[in-house]
């Protein structure tokens, strides 16, 4: 990524005229819609049909869904679906299939009173959630595979702008409809936006599937180690050259082709984001206790936030194009770090500002932009576009789960220690990010100019 051209800031800004690029906002959109329809949109309308708190706790399982997804992406990555999959192509039938599920459990969910029929209620967002986590697997992997890595940062800001947008719609939107209308009209109506990801899908083209030469070799050591010659496999050794093919080979085509730097590049990938997981959590509760009203951080927090978000996920895009990914993925581990002290100065005076709130969330929010967009792209810059959606989604599961689990004891520390320490802790998480990426940056840099002095040679 580090052999980028000599190009002007306008070049840069024109790849988000690309056609793919274009085509990623409508996806993102169909991607961040049902989320929220089975979380807090959920809970909203679970309250207000009188479900208890225990019940409505319960619910929070359905997320477990999206967290293993990585189970059943060599699935999505390797199953041909029938007619589906003639007429679109794999990525583009995956991405409609899992469309169709969640329009079939929103509509589903639109016609269930949640106070008669609870049980059917939960039966129906696991649909939608298992459905959503499917299409997430299909987008993910076509976004890999639609453009070239010098892409993949625009690619990105234009999924997570699109992502953003649907989770104001599921969210504020959906509450506006409720509260004007009632919760099956809103549930029609979410079910009928998830058309705009349908129509995407049905105008994009389906993007070329690459085997590479080296993950075929990867393939064929593997069968003939585990199973001997492939030409005369009975039929039950035919199912475990499948399963050693899709689930077992990604795994170790990672590894051959990283040796020994591949265990480091996945301690890279588990902390990138742990200072920002860890400390958002305690957000919501920071700005209420230092005294900031529910409209303050619905207006600045939230509102405003997005817009600053979506701005460091452009930028980011044209950083990426312009330098590559190994100097914006260090850059948002710097940034996502010394916000966090930002935080810290803010809770230091404890008293509600306005003005200082605005610019903690300017930076925090175009920091966590630039940090999220440059991660998705240097994700998919390290996926084998031999098995896209797999990889993928063991990287996606992996750059989320140990922040979510250091995150369990934020509440601890902040009731032992205060909100001060807490956001001066978050920021030192961040350091491993820092230096790992570092680590990389002049790793790449060292690489590229041993090669281009042997070849000068």
């Amino acid at each position: 990524m580090i052999e980028q051209k000599s190009i002007t800031w306008g070049e840069a800004l024109k790849v988000y005229s690309r056609r793919p690029v274009i085509g990623m906002v409508f996806l993102g959109f169909s991607a961040g819609l049902p989320f929220l329809l089975v979380f807090s949109t959920l809970t909203a309308w679970l309250t207000e049909s009188g479900v208890s708190r225990s019940a409505i706790g319960f619910f929070s399982w359905v997320g477990i869904t999206y967290s293993i997804k990585v189970l059943w992406a060599p699935v999505v990555d390797r199953v041909k679906l029938p007619l589906l999959g003639d007429i679109f192509g794999q990525r583009r039938s995956w991405i409609l299939l899992g469309q169709l599920g969640i329009v079939a459990g929103l509509v589903a969910m639109a016609m269930i009173n949640p106070a008669d029929q609870l049980a059917l209620i939960a039966v129906c967002a696991v649909v939608v959630a298992f459905s959503s986590s499917t299409q997430d697997v299909a987008i993910d992997a076509y976004r890999i595979e639609a453009e070239a890595k010098e892409y993949q940062g625009a690619m990105s800001a234009a999924y997570i702008f699109g992502y953003r947008l649907a989770l104001l719609v599921a969210g504020a939107g959906a509450l506006l409809v409720a509260d004007n209308f009632n919760w099956t009209i809103s549930y029609f109506v979410m079910a009928g936006l998830m058309s705009i990801g349908v129509l995407t899908v049905l105008i994009l083209k389906e993007p070329k599937h690459v085997e590479d030469r080296f993950s075929q070799q990867v393939n064929s050591d593997l069968i003939k180690t585990v199973l001997g010659d492939g030409n005369n496999l009975h039929e039950k050794s035919r199912i475990a050259q499948w399963l050693l093919v899709s689930v077992v080979c990604p795994f170790v085509e990672f590894f051959k082709r990283n040796g020994r730097l591949a265990l480091v590049l996945l301690l890279y990938i588990s902390v990138y984001r742990i200072c920002d997981i860890a400390m958002g959590i305690m957000a919501n509760p920071f700005y209420l206790d230092i005294g900031y009203t529910k409209t303050e951080i619905a207006s600045v927090a939230k509102f405003y936030g997005f817009f600053m978000t979506i701005l460091g996920s452009a930028v980011c895009g044209l950083f990426v194009i312009k330098w590559g990914i190994m100097r914006p993925m260090l850059l948002g581990a710097v940034l996502s770090a010394l916000t966090n002290l930002l935080f810290a100065s803010l809770a230091a005076t404890g008293e509600p500002s306005i003005f200082w709130l605005t610019i903690v969330i300017s930076a925090d929010n175009l920091s966590g932009g630039i940090a999220n967009t440059a991660l998705i792209a240097y994700l998919s810059s390290l996926t084998s576009r031999s098995y896209t959606a797999t990889q993928y989604a063991i990287f996606s599961s992996l750059m989320t789960l140990p922040g979510k689990f250091i995150s369990g004891f934020s509440g601890v520390v902040v009731d032992n220690f205060g909100y001060v320490d807490f956001f001066i802790i978050s920021t030192v998480l961040g350091l491993p990010a820092i230096l790992l990426a570092y680590f990389f940056m002049k790793r790449e840099q060292h690489t590229f100019l041993t090669r281009s002095a042997v070849e000068q040679s």
